[in-house]
């Protein structure tokens, strides 16, 4: 029997992908088709996937074209999957010219041409159009802009204009830079925010009165009687509002909160964050404090991330330890907030006038996660043992910091009208009644 193999992610299948399994077919007696697993398509960088792998399967076997499916999950899995079935044929489309000609030691290769003017890049950009509003204050607005570039059917297509007037060469193609908010609103069908924190609230609802869809960073307000308004004002509106964490969305991340929840460090009874940056400095030093992050809101939500998902919001204490500024109490150089749980103890160290090791670690009854700096943006950790011998290394792809994948996620909410539950409500809210009680300074021991 002459056995034929392709691959694909087949998403929003089409006539395209249709035609090419029928002419692989063709080549021989047999058809197995090999579809790419959600966290395989991330690794080669595919980002855009609307459909989950069960979906892309039953498409594919709808067809009846297949005489067998498989799953793809992991780099160098085609030369196992030619040894284990036997395979004589290699096969796929033309736009992978030479990039499989390695295989040609184990079987027969075959690129066959693909249809003209179609793809499902292209589907999906029709689809998802979406245009998006940028306001900020801040370098990382730069950075956003150019990950955004990567998500099929997301076009940046206005800047609310507070940055200062050097960086807007950085966004070359925005078509509307204005600094009427208003006017800036008419031109958009969302907004992303990095502002000033004490601007969210006034930034965010009047995003959802002109019913446009959110994306802020944390924390979405500092004041907590605020959350509750601006929540009902999303539902009221039909409108989508999502928090900008972009650690939340990594692929390491999720892993490793998947693999707590397994039990494979046993009960946990500590996590503890530690996120620092001597990047404001300057202004911490003596500098212009108007308009600056202090270090609650630049890496708070960031440290206690991993705090409330793993551990949950039911504390039974929090101590919070500031090191004020006297003639800026608002600004911490640096600050610890120790969370007391029944049966468990959290611990997060914040700070932009203070460096220390960026680590996370969550320590369990039969081992410990440890997760190396900057542990927000990892693409690795490692689960540790009492035998060395037992520990795990565990490595994931990341691309732009996970920003392309909060990009992503919150275009899937938008099209979907539903938040994807990356961050929950109450985990947001959380955050916010902690930022809070920092500014009523309760709870709070200057050091």
């Amino acid at each position: 029997m002459r056995k034929v193999i392709t691959y694909g992610t087949y998403d929003l299948l089409h006539y395209g992908h249709i035609n090419l399994l029928q002419r692989a077919k063709e080549l021989g007696d047999y058809l197995i088709v090999g579809i790419t697993s959600e966290d395989f398509d991330r690794n080669r960088g595919k980002i855009n996937v609307k459909q989950s792998l069960m979906e892309r399967i039953e498409a594919v076997r709808a067809l009846g074209i297949a005489d067998e499916i498989i799953v793809e999950e992991y780099e160098g899995q085609k030369i196992d999957d030619i040894r284990r079935y036997n395979v004589s044929v290699f096969t796929v489309g033309s736009d992978w010219i030479g990039k499989f000609d390695y295989l040609r030691e184990y079987c027969e290769v075959t690129y066959l041409d693909r249809t003209e003017g179609i793809s499902s890049s292209d589907i999906r950009s029709e689809n998802r159009k979406i245009n998006i509003g940028l306001i900020g204050d801040d370098e990382y607005l730069i950075k956003f802009y150019r990950e955004s570039q990567y998500v099929n059917g997301l076009k940046v297509v206005s800047l609310y204009k507070e940055l200062a007037d050097e960086t807007k060469s950085e966004f070359k193609g925005v078509e509307y830079i204005t600094n009427d908010y208003e006017e800036m609103l008419q031109h958009v069908d969302a907004v992303y925010i990095h502002s000033y924190p004490e601007r969210h609230y006034e930034l965010i609802k009047g995003a959802l009165l002109a019913k446009k869809h959110v994306l802020c960073e944390a924390p979405l307000v500092i004041q907590a009687e605020q959350i509750n308004e601006i929540e009902s004002l999303a539902i009221q509106n039909n409108c989508i509002l999502m928090t900008a964490l972009r650690t939340a969305f990594s692929t390491a991340y999720m892993r490793l909160l998947l693999l707590l929840k397994s039990g494979v460090i046993g009960n946990i009874k500590s996590v503890e964050a530690t996120c620092t940056s001597l990047k404001r400095k300057e202004f911490l030093d003596g500098g212009n404090l108007e308009g600056q992050w202090n270090s609650i809101c630049e890496w708070g939500p960031t440290a206690m991330l991993p705090v409330f998902h793993i551990l949950g919001i039911d504390y039974k204490q929090k101590i919070i330890s500031s090191n004020l500024l006297k003639d800026h109490p608002r600004f911490d150089l640096f600050t610890k907030i120790d969370f007391l749980y029944t049966d468990a103890v959290a611990s997060i160290k914040i700070g932009q006038g203070v460096k220390s090791e960026g680590h996370l670690i969550i320590s369990g009854t039969k081992g410990y996660i440890y997760v190396p700096a900057p542990w927000w943006k990892t693409d690795y950790f490692e689960v540790r043992f009492e035998n060395a011998e037992d520990s795990r290394r565990y490595f994931y792809q990341l691309d732009g910091e996970g920003i392309r994948y909060l990009l992503v996620a919150f275009c899937k909410a938008v099209e979907s009208g539903k938040d994807p539950g990356y961050i929950s409500n109450e985990i947001s809210n959380e955050i916010v009644k902690v930022v809070n009680d920092f500014y009523l300074k309760k709870d709070l021991y200057e050091i």
